[in-house]
């Protein structure tokens, strides 16, 4: 069920979509199966292989519209991919509109290579190059505008960042962001002003750690809160996820699983956390929504194909709610 006439921010009418992801598309190839990552020189063979839609706005925008929530993507992938993508898209529940073709550039693409302990990636910008300049367009700053929450899954310009999201807050939207690991991003103070302007910062441990310099969860949120950033939902990958609300730690325990491969799983946590949020769930819910479908994920190779469905997600979340209280 999406979430229906849902009024944001105060707005008296309803939005055209719950969520808009924007960002970074791929083509994913993913080859698994490795004993061990091959040196240089070296040929391996993969015991399976799988070409996926890929990318943070791709497996956060398909884990939203396959939890029930009203979902466009907006992004930039080679022209000759564009009906696979839309097709892919489609066969999610992700709306396409807003996809565009870049007229020259190939779509981006990823080289995922994954042991079960590790994996390496190598990758090409191709189109999603294109992106800062499509946030230049009017057009398309009253298109985002149409959601209740945009989630930015990009390596955004500080100080676009920071006046996009002052700009969608005056007409309604709230806004989350996840750059994923980029050192210079991280390390640049001017990225960590435009993060205070946002109402959602989805780092992971490691992440959190190049920013704060702590190495405990408690320390570092307490860093971002003492430095005036007070949403930041903290993936901590086995040891589940924490926010800190008020003076109180909220920390919630991982779902323990056998993983297959981890391609994808920050970006479906992204997916649970806020679908939760936007529908009104307690914190230490939303974490909890965030913890299964990251976990969940990894069933299968890539992003998307062990993602759970709103009833298998409900379902373990009773489960684990009924083993808590003796049942």
């Amino acid at each position: 069920m999406a979430l229906r006439a849902r009024k944001c921010a105060g707005m008296s009418t309803a939005k055209a979509w719950d969520f808009l992801v924007f960002g970074d598309l791929f083509v994913d190839l993913v080859m698994a199966g490795f004993p061990r990552l091959p040196s240089l020189g070296e040929e391996a063979l993969a015991t399976s292989f799988m070409r996926e839609v890929g990318g943070g706005a791709a497996i956060t925008s398909c884990g939203l519209a396959m939890l029930g929530a009203r979902t466009q993507v907006l992004g930039v992938v080679g022209a000759t991919d564009l009906d696979w993508f839309k097709q892919r898209f489609r066969s999610r529940g992700v709306d396409t509109q807003a996809l565009i073709a870049h007229p020259k550039e190939p779509t981006s693409i990823t080289v995922a290579v994954s042991t079960s302990s590790d994996r390496v990636f190598y990758t090409y910008a191709g189109a999603n190059a294109s992106l800062p300049q499509l946030l230049t367009s009017p057009e398309l700053r009253v298109h985002m505008a149409a959601a209740c929450h945009v989630h930015i899954a990009h390596l955004m310009d500080p100080a676009c960042l920071e006046e996009l999201s002052k700009r969608l807050h005056t007409q309604g939207s709230t806004v989350s962001v996840d750059v994923g690991w980029q050192e210079s991003w991280l390390d640049d103070p001017t990225s960590f002003s435009a993060l205070k302007e946002v109402d959602w910062f989805l780092p992971n441990e490691r992440e959190a750690e190049r920013i704060t310099g702590e190495s405990q969860p408690t320390r570092m949120l307490e860093w971002f809160r003492n430095h005036g950033l007070g949403g930041v939902a903290l993936k901590l990958g086995p040891e589940g996820s924490a926010v800190l609300a008020g003076n109180e730690l909220l920390q919630q325990p991982a779902v323990r699983v056998q993983p297959i491969e981890t391609t994808g799983a920050g970006d479906c946590f992204d997916a649970g956390f806020l679908f939760a949020w936007l529908r009104g769930m307690p914190l230490r819910q939303c974490l909890a929504w965030g913890n299964v479908c990251g976990a969940l994920s990894t069933r299968c190779h890539g992003g998307l194909e062990g993602f759970p469905s709103r009833a298998e997600v409900e379902k373990v979340l009773n489960t684990r709610k009924g083993e808590s209280n003796g049942v």
